[in-house]
């Protein structure tokens, strides 16, 4: 059993959905970390749930750093985030103890766990493990900001709904953009448009997914191994633990497909002084290693599976099947809220490499 992501610096969870609380212990933050809280405070703004177009339930995710932190900075010990759950309606479970959720992880935590587990509200699986995240991942964004890199996701797609793309010759404009914005998409009237979809989709008692598109900035080449701990295996295997996420493809990835070599390589040059290439198909990665291109990674999130409209499912403790009708409040879609956590945890694995690379001292003292 494994609830930890991470080597130099690592993040652990803990809680459920209608649990006293949820949280994460992130430790190898170096000490003299300045706490941004109001980044933390802006990030956990985007993640709450708003409006019509997501669930009911409204949490204040108002983050309590109770260890590793002191006068505003890091200690250097573990940093523990704890977040209260306070708007939990765990009744609204109550008749579905036995039957699984079509789409949810109910069966198959129920038989990992054996049935030992918290099912209210998905439990350890819910979507409310990403809060801790985003807290976490504030911190890190932060440590990445005094690099000079930075990180920006927009909904590149909402059914067949799409946005303007990223504008390759200037991603800083288009990431300073997106954190001005509730709903993250770089087209306005595009976005009112997928708002009107996911409002439509909760009318028909129904939910939605779509795309999400991330660019990453001034990150330096030579990050990453070119095996197993490479950037696209360990950016892949944090963006799987956001529930509803199906798939990632870097740079033009499927599109690779229709691509000749001599149309998909990057030639390289010299501008200013540094090495680069004319092109970015490959995200921003050769080998497995950044080479200093913007990194460039799609997100697929199915849409949300807790739908009202009836639905075949089984009762496990009588092993019948039986129609099931979910109950309760959940978003019509979740990709809207997701957007940030591709964020925090890109700002994870980063400076995940970035300490393995240059050591405790390369972030903090800020004073």
């Amino acid at each position: 059993m494994k609830n930890t992501f991470g080597n130099q610096l690592t993040i652990t969870l803990f809680g459920e959905s209608h649990g006293p609380a949820v949280g994460c212990v992130i430790d190898g933050v170096p000490a003299g970390v300045k706490i941004d809280y109001e980044l933390m405070a802006d990030m956990m703004s985007a993640r709450r749930s708003a409006g019509s177009i997501s669930t009911a339930r409204r949490e204040d995710d108002l983050p309590e750093i109770i260890s590793g932190v002191k006068n505003g900075y890091s200690e250097g010990t573990p940093i523990t985030v704890w977040i209260t759950n306070t708007n939990a309606h765990s009744s609204d479970y109550a008749e579905l103890v036995n039957t699984p959720r079509p789409g949810h992880a109910d069966y198959t935590g129920h038989i990992k766990y054996r049935g030992y587990e918290d099912g209210n509200g998905g439990g350890h699986f819910s979507g409310r493990l990403t809060a801790p995240i985003v807290a976490a991942g504030a911190i890190c964004m932060h440590m990445l900001g005094t690099k000079g890199i930075l990180i920006g996701t927009h909904i590149a797609k909402l059914k067949d709904i799409d946005d303007i793309p990223f504008d390759e010759t200037n991603l800083k404009r288009d990431i300073e953009l997106l954190q001005t914005k509730k709903f993250a998409a770089l087209d306005d009237k595009r976005g009112e448009a997928m708002i009107a979809t996911i409002m439509e989709a909760r009318k028909n008692q129904d939910s939605i997914g779509g795309v999400l598109d991330t660019a990453v900035i001034g990150l330096e080449a030579g990050l990453g191994e070119p095996e197993f701990d490479s950037i696209e295996s360990v950016l892949s295997h944090a963006m799987f633990s956001i529930p509803a996420v199906k798939g990632i493809e870097f740079g033009e990835g499927f599109h690779f497909a229709d691509l000749y070599g001599s149309q998909a390589n990057d030639s390289f040059a010299i501008q200013d002084g540094k090495v680069v290439t004319k092109t970015n198909h490959n995200g921003g990665i050769n080998g497995g290693i950044s080479n200093g291109m913007p990194i460039r990674f799609r997100i697929v999130v199915k849409p949300t599976p807790s739908i009202a409209k009836e639905q075949d499912s089984v009762d496990v403790s009588t092993m019948q099947e039986k129609k099931l009708t979910i109950a309760g409040r959940h978003d019509p879609a979740v990709i809207h809220r997701a957007r940030v956590v591709v964020d925090a945890l890109t700002a994870i694995v980063l400076t995940n490499f970035l300490l393995e690379r240059h050591g405790s001292l390369y972030f903090g003292d800020e004073k």
